[in-house]
């Protein structure tokens, strides 16, 4: 199972304990994939137009605890006529007096994930997102969204409107907010592990770096050195210079503090730096 499919199967066995979230959450449901009206004999029907199982599942569980509606028999006219009051034209937003409350509001998240959300594989990328195909239902879910201090954007993508979130701090709090906790400390061990790879690999590549520096500089030295040594002669240096030059050579691997112990008093790095660039400075002078 992917990791959104638990998100939801996790999502799908919560139950709020108070009925106006109840309701909420199932507006959501009905809101984004939910439908009701009239079978060919003329019975009240209603369904969810979803591929996924826990939402439909999550579905007929809130109509049971909201309504006492069972499907397993035909709804009555007062019965549908009781969610019609409450729920509404499912062509419109939810009405913002069922998720007036922040309670209510993060049920309507859960609902809106079980039937419209996704989230990529974490150990790969950072995105969730919501797949609505009204645009004012888009901006309803955003708002609540960010009305948990998270930012949420929209992007069209052919006819639909995404409301998405990349970041995976974002996306935890989302997780957390719509009470997903097994599916957020989850997500939360594949981030610090994904974090401790790429800080590793950066101090990896950072010394690499620097080794890959401290070699070429030593090789230019040398060769700066030979050079001086096959065309002017170490007996013309001055004293300083001359044992620098030698020690270099006589130390092809040592680093600059090494180097310094080498000589004769003992200088610091600076002054072997202040040494060497003197030899590369006369080396280009021989060289045009």
């Amino acid at each position: 199972m992917s990791f959104s499919g638990e998100v939801k199967e996790e999502l799908a066995k919560h139950i709020s304990p108070a009925r106006h979230c109840q309701i909420a959450e199932l507006a959501a449901i009905m809101n984004y994939c939910g439908h009701y009206g009239r079978d060919t004999e003329g019975n009240y029907i209603i369904g969810f137009q979803t591929e996924n199982e826990a939402a439909r599942r999550k579905g007929f569980t809130l109509l049971k605890k909201t309504y006492n509606i069972d499907t397993d028999v035909s709804i009555s006219e007062e019965e549908i006529a009781g969610i019609l009051q409450k729920l509404g034209n499912l062509d419109e937003p939810v009405s913002q007096l069922l998720i007036k409350n922040s309670c209510c509001q993060r049920a309507f998240l859960r609902g809106a994930f079980l039937s419209i959300g996704s989230m990529s594989d974490p150990q790969k990328s950072y995105h969730l997102e919501f797949v609505c195909t009204d645009e004012d239902k888009a901006r309803q879910l955003q708002s609540v969204i960010q009305g948990f201090d998270i930012d949420a954007k929209i992007v069209t993508r052919k006819k639909y409107y995404v409301v998405y979130l990349k970041e995976g701090s974002s996306i935890v709090d989302l997780l957390n907010i719509c009470e997903a906790h097994v599916a957020l400390m989850k997500l939360e061990n594949l981030r610090i592990l994904k974090e401790m790879r790429n800080s590793i690999n950066r101090r990896v590549n950072c010394e690499a770096a620097n080794i890959s520096k401290t070699v070429n500089a030593a090789t230019r030295q040398i060769e700066d050195i030979e050079y001086i040594r096959d065309h002017y002669g170490f007996q013309n240096l001055p004293e300083s210079l001359r044992q620098m030059a030698e020690v270099r050579l006589d130390n092809q691997d040592a680093t600059l503090k090494e180097l310094g112990q080498f000589l004769n008093p003992p200088v610091g790095k600076s002054g072997v730096n202040h040494r060497l660039r003197k030899l590369s400075e006369l080396a280009d002078r021989l060289r045009t």
